[in-house]
């Protein structure tokens, strides 16, 4: 009975040791375990713990099981059962079960449950082509001021269309905190099955801006002209399809319009918000819904509008020719007080975060301040949360990429005050509820599987059809030379970098290691020495480019055309890299000393797309089969 604890943590799935990036081994610490398994509503006392486990042995029934799409699922239970396939339909019968149609069904005989999950067994791969990331905020330039919009965003498609490019990629659009300026990373979302208002397009005058975006403007601006449009489309006498959206988006849009109306009173985190108000269901929330009626109204119609806008673009991109049209962004994780765990308490686990193991960039480890999803609720739920909110993007895109898919087969816990560990999740099952909402969609997904990959993972993504990443800054060859182009995997979005690391001018030039030395992060003997190594990246990078020679080194087309002959399926080319601008998006480990997420691009969306360097792009990437 001694270690009945150690036994529940195994089986709710808490790794009991790793072995970091450097060699070292690290167990994980009875307080860190004990963390995790209270964040999951587990015992941590020996008779708790012995409970429990009985508990999840009952039953002759797995949790779940992942079946072919309309084929016989090889699970047979014992004696009678019971079949509940997702539209609601029910069967009886004893032996074999019947072929099943896409979807998440639910089983039960024995006296327990499980859920099938029919899926393709492989999603198709998409055609050989290529397509443009830009930053949805700073499509707006500093003649023009304010931020861009989702007309922007369709602008844009329309323009890269034209150049034969299949996709447009953005920055993630969940919901953000409307009432916190200083909130602007896409990453850390409030809600990610509803949408940023701060891109609707409302009109008004353009005003210059000086410098990057200053959220702590534009988001009231913005508020206050969302407020404006609301008011005359009231007085207008509303619209019947904003009521019949509404009606069929029913109690979660709701529930997300009431805390968007509670936090412009309260504060934009709920767990600040009086004790009350933190239960969506008390008498005192529910009252507060009747006498916040008109705002929770706005917040709706706030939604509608940008739900309409996004569609437009998507729907205009696929019209003027791209092959998937908009290319979105899930984040990893949510805000643990933001308006998603708000709704869905039961989905997240509480008092840790997600993050990521000690390397030799971060000694200590990194703490996100993101609520991952508890493991637990997401199996008695049937994947719930996670089908809906893959179901939520893939709607209004034809590709999705999955912002750190190595959490689908283990994600690194930070408790409060106690070391992380990682903990295992339903690798399979996760993949399966992805491929079954691809498939509704007709989309593509892309797994962000960056760092150290867990064993076993890299062969599940392809063998489900769901493309990887690979990055030319950091692609090697058996010899350690860069990657030859016929050398990348066919399965993958091949790029330059990301919004997190150098652009091409910056890397070439050590922008980003001055950046951390102005601010201090480094000292300048380690600058020294990340500049030395820099040059030496960037010889051996011109050396494997050396066959490109019709474009001199340091021009991004000769970057762009080793990228464009990789046998990867897709090649994301970013604008920044098209227009030689040095700075890179994000500068991870900062907040208010570097301009994260607040660089304007130097023009409009219409003379981006007519500038030359873009028709040079597309025409390398023409030239080569894309």
């Amino acid at each position: 009975m001694a270690d009945a604890v150690d036994r529940l943590a195994e089986a709710a799935g808490i790794v009991p040791a790793f072995t970091d990036v450097t060699g070292q081994t690290r167990e994980t610490a009875p307080e860190t375990r004990d963390a995790i398994l209270s964040a999951m509503a587990l015992p941590t006392d020996p008779a708790g713990a012995e409970a429990a486990l009985a508990e999840m042995n009952e039953g002759t029934l797995p949790a779940w099981h992942v079946a072919s799409v309309d084929e016989v699922p090889s699970l047979v239970p014992r004696g009678p059962w019971q079949l509940t396939l997702e539209d609601g339909t029910t069967s009886e019968g004893t032996g074999p079960l019947p072929a099943l149609p896409l979807g998440r069904h639910r089983l039960e005989a024995d006296g327990s449950a499980c859920w099938l999950l029919a899926a393709p067994p492989r999603l198709p791969l998409p055609p050989r082509g290529w397509g443009l990331m830009v930053p949805l905020y700073g499509l707006k330039p500093a003649e023009t001021g304010g931020l861009g919009t989702y007309a922007d965003l369709a602008r844009m498609a329309e323009g890269t269309a034209a150049h034969g490019a299949g996709f447009l990629g953005l920055n993630p659009v969940h919901a953000g905190f409307p009432t916190d300026p200083h909130a602007a990373s896409p990453y850390s979302p409030s809600h990610r099955r509803r949408l940023s208002t701060l891109h609707v397009d409302v009109g008004g005058p353009e005003v210059p801006a000086d410098g990057p975006i200053d959220y702590g403007t534009q988001i009231p601006a913005q508020n206050a002209a969302l407020d404006a449009a609301f008011a005359s489309f009231e007085a207008a006498g509303g619209d019947q399809a904003f009521d019949a959206w509404q009606a069929a988006e029913g109690t979660a849009l709701h529930d997300f319009a009431l805390h968007q109306a509670l936090s412009e009173i309260h504060g934009p985190y709920w767990d600040r918000w009086p004790a009350a108000l933190q239960d969506p269901a008390s008498a005192e929330t529910r009252a507060a819904a009747r006498d916040l009626s008109t705002r929770v109204r706005f917040h709706a119609w706030a939604q509608w509008m940008a739900e309409t806008q996004l569609r437009a673009a998507q729907s205009r991109a696929r019209a003027a020719g791209m092959t998937q049209g908009l290319y979105l962004d899930l984040a990893v994780g949510t805000h643990p007080h933001g308006a998603e765990t708000w709704e869905d308490r039961e989905s997240f686990a509480f008092g840790t975060s997600l993050g990521a193991p000690p390397d030799a960039f971060a000694a200590d480890g990194q703490t996100w301040g993101l609520a991952p999803f508890n493991p637990r609720r997401l199996i008695e739920t049937g994947f719930r949360a996670l089908a809906e909110t893959l179901a939520r993007q893939l709607r209004l895109s034809g590709l999705l990429r999955i912002d750190h898919i190595l959490g689908f087969d283990r994600a690194f816990w930070v408790p409060e005050g106690a070391p992380g560990a990682y903990v295992r999740m339903p690798r399979d099952a996760m993949l399966a509820v992805a491929r079954i909402e691809a498939a509704r969609a007709g989309a593509t997904i892309v797994g962000e599987d960056l760092g150290n990959i867990p064993d076993g993972l890299g062969h599940a993504l392809e063998a489900s059809g769901i493309l990887g990443c690979r990055l030319t800054m950091f692609e090697r060859g058996p010899d350690g030379a860069p990657r030859a182009a016929h050398d990348y995997p066919e399965a993958v979005v091949a790029s330059f970098s990301t919004h997190d690391l150098p652009t091409w001018a910056g890397w070439r030039t050590g922008h980003d290691i001055g950046a951390r030395a102005a601010l201090g992060h480094i000292d300048e003997a380690t600058a020294a020495g990340a500049r030395a190594a820099r040059r030496d990246e960037v010889s051996a990078l011109d050396d494997g480019t050396a066959a490109h020679a019709d474009h001199p080194a340091e021009d991004a087309a000769r970057m762009h055309t080793h990228l464009a002959r990789t046998a990867a399926r897709l090649v994301a080319v970013q604008i920044e890299n098209v227009l030689d601008m040095p700075a890179q998006p994000n500068l991870p480990g900062t907040i208010a000393d570097y301009p994260n997420w607040r660089q304007r691009l130097p023009a409009r969306p219409e003379a981006v797309v007519g500038d030359p360097r873009l028709a040079e792009t597309a025409r390398i990437m023409t030239e080569n089969g894309r």
